[in-house]
């Protein structure tokens, strides 16, 4: 009896030092190598690790079947079972950060943060789809141990073509939802972090995943919306090619306003600001009524933040520099 026990004793310390030992050897690694996250991400890969590898030696060394010789057959299929998911989960974890590290060298190969984008979306589902198909292969090998499942296996491929009808039809929404979702992470239509506007809502892109999409409204609100939507209705990208953007601001004024000076003003307050990218500006007058007129400022900014933040400071500016300086220029009500 001592000598199971002692196999069983060994087995767990000798699991906790290989755990152990590969932490320490991937802490260092992530010390000497700061940019690389895959360090980082392989020592989360420890705990399951550490279940596979103890549930191997439990297999191959048989202390249990020593220490339950009346319940053998029960104790080790339940072995069978923990390092059959172990390995799934140290599978997905592995898988996580291979792809977390191919992302981080793209990133810093590539300047075109459009680009970045575009593949920081793809290997974010490609994560999901992989993750996906590693559990199903895994419940289905712990299906597979069980003898009622191997028996009923034959009629089940066989009725497998009108259960896959019933179930399309079942799920006809979320293989739309999931189809769209590999549809949008390789046609490059919308990533994480564009700017985008439906039905009147502008937010950023958050989180995308193969069944619906997360946007970061302007008040810090979150808009899930089915990722389906993307792929059979319109809407706004703002930052797909280039996410620089037009800013514009329309001031009804008065008809004595001095358009040149106000002109003028509008290009010194671009200068000094670091809002404004340096690229376009203008100031025009775009239409009168007969008691005011329209001046439209547009002026480009190097994001839709900074468009944002830009349009109010410029109407802020140009508002009280008419004030302080033109007065005359501001509308007024003519009685007579």
């Amino acid at each position: 009896m001592l000598w199971p026990l002692a196999s069983l004793l060994t087995a767990i310390l000798a699991t906790l030092f290989v755990g152990w030992l590969v932490d320490q050897t991937l802490q260092r690694l992530a010390a000497r190598h700061p940019d690389a996250p895959v360090w980082e991400s392989l020592r989360r890969c420890r705990i399951p690790l550490q279940l596979t590898l103890l549930a191997a030696l439990l297999l191959l060394s048989h202390p249990i079947r020593r220490i339950f010789p009346s319940e053998d057959s029960v104790v080790l299929h339940t072995v069978l079972l923990a390092l059959i998911a172990s390995l799934g989960w140290l599978t997905v974890r592995i898988l996580a950060a291979v792809l977390e590290a191919v992302f981080s060298r793209y990133e810093t190969i590539t300047e075109d943060a459009s680009r970045v984008q575009r593949v920081r979306t793809q290997l974010g589902l490609v994560r999901r789809v992989g993750a996906a198909v590693i559990w199903v292969v895994t419940v289905g090998a712990l299906l597979l141990t069980f003898d009622a499942m191997r028996t009923v296996g034959a009629s089940l491929l066989a009725s497998a073509g009108l259960i896959g009808i019933v179930a399309g039809i079942a799920a006809q929404s979320a293989l739309g939802n999931f189809f769209a979702g590999l549809q949008i992470a390789f046609s490059d239509t919308v990533r994480i972090g564009d700017t985008v506007v439906l039905e009147g809502q502008q937010g950023t892109v958050e989180e995308i995943t193969l069944s619906y999409l997360v946007l970061r409204l302007w008040d810090y609100r979150r808009l899930v919306v089915p990722v389906s939507y993307f792929v059979s209705k319109p809407f706004e990208n703002w930052t797909r090619r280039d996410p620089g953007l037009l800013a514009w601001v329309l001031l009804h004024l008065d008809h004595r306003t001095p358009i040149d000076a106000l002109r003028a003003e509008l290009e010194r307050f671009l200068t000094g600001t670091d809002l404004w990218d340096g690229e376009e500006w203008s100031l025009t007058v775009t239409d009168t009524t007969p008691s005011t007129i329209v001046v439209r400022a547009m002026m480009t900014a190097r994001d839709p933040d900074a468009t944002a933040a830009l349009k109010l400071a410029t109407r802020e500016h140009l508002i009280a520099y008419l004030r302080d300086h033109h007065p005359d220029a501001l509308p007024r009500v003519r009685t007579t």
